[in-house]
Parts: structure tokens; sequence; C-alpha cells
């Protein structure tokens, strides 16, 4: 008797759907293995920005702006201000001359900046000899050689050459207020020089007149070429506003008939056996 077929079973709706594989359970992130996660993807979006951070760009912007204002104090000084243009600028930096209205206005205020940091220079290294204290002369002396060294530089040689007589009078008479304090440090280190000692005796005025007058002058005809350096150029000028120029002969022993006074009396040497010998006379007499 032959078998009867049976007939295949119905997998149902639910048998047939394939059952979908479960991934693997994900492991739990530490909180510090998150937060360098969080690290590595802020990384990524930084370095992915065309941009640099807000600071890298102010920090280049100054750079720039800098760039501008020693370009032309340079130009300023091989020149002179009226004969510089802002065209003459730009082309030292090889850039547009619209790109320099990105950092400045215009070329009065160039002038305004560059004077200002020659006397800022000045100011702050006046400022930081007298935080070094010491005696007044040993201030007063590096106060000369901070002034002769800055105007041998490009800012305070333009402050020199340019001078403040091409800017407007309200800017005019904020940079005259500067020098004024520089003026008045110098006064002041003379009169104290003078206090304790190792100045002669002199008006504190003038003396500072004479100072930096003299000082400030290198700014003129200073040479970066020349044959001294800036450091050499401020040792000889101090020296010589400090000894003068006159040879001073050796002092000779003024004579009783020049000064109307008594003849001194020679000391009398004693012998080796303590007894008093007379001066030897001289000239045969």
């Amino acid at each position: 008797m032959p078998h009867a077929k049976v007939a295949p079973r119905r997998r149902s709706a639910t048998a047939t759907a394939a059952a979908p594989s479960s991934p693997p359970t994900a492991k739990r992130a530490t909180p510090v293995k998150a937060a360098k996660q969080a690290k590595a993807t802020a990384a990524q979006t930084a370095a992915a920005s065309p941009w640099p951070p807000v600071s890298h760009r102010e920090r280049q912007r100054e750079a720039k702006r800098n760039a501008v204002l020693q370009a032309a104090a340079q130009l300023f000084n091989e020149r002179g201000f009226h004969a510089t243009s802002l065209d003459d600028i730009a082309a030292r930096l090889n850039v547009t001359k619209p790109t320099l209205y990105y950092y400045v206005k215009n070329k009065d205020e160039i002038l305004l900046q560059c004077v200002s940091k020659g006397l800022t220079m000045m100011l702050e290294g006046i400022d930081a000899s007298r935080a070094a204290g010491g005696k007044a002369i040993d201030q007063l002396m590096t106060c000369m050689q901070v002034y002769a060294r800055i105007v041998t530089m490009d800012f305070g040689m333009c402050l020199i050459r340019v001078g403040d007589e091409q800017l407007p009078p309200e800017s005019r008479k904020e940079l005259r207020r500067l020098k004024s304090a520089i003026d008045q440090e110098f006064r002041r280190l003379v009169a104290e020089g003078v206090a304790e000692g190792s100045l002669q005796p002199c008006d504190p005025k003038m003396t500072a007149f004479v100072i930096a007058g003299a000082l400030s002058w290198i700014g003129r005809w200073y040479q970066p070429d020349g044959e001294y350096t800036p450091e050499q150029v401020a040792q000889q000028c101090i020296a010589t506003l400090c000894d003068g120029v006159l040879r001073r002969p050796a002092q000779a022993p003024v004579s009783a008939a020049d000064t109307g006074a008594a003849p001194a009396t020679a000391p009398r040497r004693k012998t080796a056996v303590g007894k008093v010998k007379a001066p030897a006379r001289l000239g045969g007499a």
C-alpha cells in the first residue's frame, strides 16, 4: 500500500520573516573616553575650517599694522613726510594702496602712530631705569643710553627727523605732553645728581635741555650702514657730554707766591735711627 503524501506545512508569516540579527551589545564609553572623543571631534572640525581662530587673526592684523608703520617710518626718514605717499608705502610692502586702509586711516594717522611709538619706547626705557634703582648718576647714565639708542631706531629717528609739526593741533598737543614727561625726568635726575654730589652744581633745566638736545641730534646724522654701531655712537656721545672735550693738564702744585700765602713747611723725614733729617736743598743752592 503506497504511502500517502503529506502536504508541506505552511510557515507562518512570522516564521518566514527573517529575524534581524542582534548586534553585540556596545560597551558604554567612560567619561574620560567620551571627553577624548569629543575633543578629537572638535579638533577635526576646527582643522576643517579655512579660517584661523579669532585670536590668531587679531595677532596677524596687529603684525601687519606694525609692518605698515615700520615701512612708513623708514620712508619718512629717508625721503621726508611730504615726499612720501601711501603708494610708496604700499609698494615697499608689496601690497595695493587700498590694502593700507584696512590698517590705517590716512598718512597723518601713520605719522602720529610712528612718533607716538618712538616716545613710548623712550618713556618705557626711562621708567625701567628708574625702577632698577641705584644712585641718580647711574639712573641718568642709563636714561641717556636708552635715549641715544632709540633715536637710532626707525620710530625714534622718525620722531627726531619729522617731528610733530606736521600733525593736527590736538595730536601735536598730546605728543608734546609726552615729550615734556621725558624732559621732566631728565631734570629730576640732574637735580638729584647735584644733591648727591655726583654732578657739578648746575641749572637742572638748562642741563636737561643740553642733554636731550645733544642726544636727539644723533637721530639727524646717524646712518645705519655707517662706521659705528648704535651702541658705540651712544657711548662716545655720552662720554663727550659727561667728560667734555677740553684736555685738563695735570694739576701743578700752586706756589706760595701765586696764592700770597706763607710757604708750607715740607714734612721732615725720619732717619733709620729715628733722628729728624733736614730736607735736601734743590737746585744746588
